[in-house]
């Protein structure tokens, strides 16, 4: 037995903040962050809507499209690096919304690889027989731990949701396979200082500003191609697949020259790719089920499709899935 994604939905702000209008907020220029990063748009909530709003209307998009009744889920798992608050987790405020009084519900953090952890998780409790319907979302408000006067950092995220339904599979679709890793050596290449246990809110952290996300680009960027590259072929191998038997590459949304160098490294070519990061930017772990189900809505995704999904993030973590449509 394994899990079978049945039915995705997503969703974003209705806000777009362009290349243009962070020109007007820091020193940068809209053709210098297309060269660099491949994103020309963003969403932004607007304020009081959060994360647990966000993947409330995603989940409902996807319940919509498997005509799934919310009092059937046996389970939530919500991804997600900017909860709506330190506690209850933001999976149990989606519970509530959903009036979905069955579901155990809990957050998993795992940033930008966190959808993929997730759907490990998911297919470990479907293949346990523990849970047969389960409900995974992966929502971020990544503008709320943004610094907007470090140009290093605002312009590479935006904000979104999206999700997936999974049940027993009773044929050889679903997920062949899932593959995780982290590192914690490597922590400080991205975080988000302050705010916890070990930096709690005070006067002298927020003066600091580490109330917002720091990055050390190029190491990141380094790190970043070789993991993702191993982990794609660590999912192919697993699975006796040739690069040419993917039908459809949808890597987390980070940054289009990762996703380039890691397509040369592995010979894949452009028309296998999924890419929307020029109109959301990195929205961490909404990013890989956000472009999962527009490749579902676009039809790039038919019965029997092979799916190889990747994903890099804060942790460090880095993961890679294997799915048959």
């Amino acid at each position: 037995m394994r899990a079978r994604i049945v039915a995705t939905g997503s969703a974003v702000p209705r806000r777009i903040l362009r290349n243009s209008d962070l020109e007007r907020m820091v020193a940068t220029s809209g053709e210098w962050i297309v060269g660099r990063t491949g994103i020309r748009e963003r969403r932004v909530v607007d304020d009081g809507v959060a994360s647990s709003d966000l993947g409330t209307d995603a989940a409902r998009a996807a319940l919509a499209a498997s005509g799934w009744d919310p009092a059937d889920l046996d389970l939530i798992l919500v991804a997600t690096c900017t909860p709506d608050m330190p506690l209850p987790s933001t999976a149990c405020l989606i519970q509530r919304n959903l009036k979905a009084s069955r579901a155990i519900a809990f957050d998993l953090a795992a940033a930008c690889s966190g959808f993929l952890y997730g759907l490990s998780v998911a297919d470990l409790y479907v293949r346990s027989g523990t849970c047969r319907r389960v409900l995974l979302v992966g929502t971020e408000v990544m503008s709320s731990v943004l610094d907007w006067t470090d140009r290093s950092t605002c312009i590479l995220f935006g904000d979104g949701a999206g999700a997936a339904l999974l049940d027993p599979s009773d044929d050889d679709r679903g997920i062949l396979s899932t593959h995780l890793h982290s590192d914690g050596d490597l922590w400080d290449l991205v975080c988000v200082p302050g705010g916890g246990s070990r930096m709690p809110a005070s006067d002298a952290m927020l003066a600091g500003r580490h109330q917002y996300v720091k990055m050390k680009g190029s190491e990141t960027f380094k790190v970043a191609v070789k993991t993702l590259e191993a982990t794609a072929r660590e999912a192919l191998e697993a699975n006796k697949l040739a690069v040419a038997d993917v039908d459809l590459f949808i890597p987390h949304q980070a940054n289009v020259r990762i996703i380039q160098a890691v397509m040369e490294r592995l010979g894949l070519p452009e028309n296998r790719l999924f890419l929307n990061i020029d109109r959301y930017g990195n929205t961490s772990a909404a990013s890989i089920p956000l472009a999962l189900d527009e490749a579902v809505r676009s039809g790039r995704i038919s019965p029997g499709s092979r799916i190889l999904m990747v994903a890099f993030g804060s942790g460090l973590t880095w993961a890679s899935a294997v799915v048959k449509w």
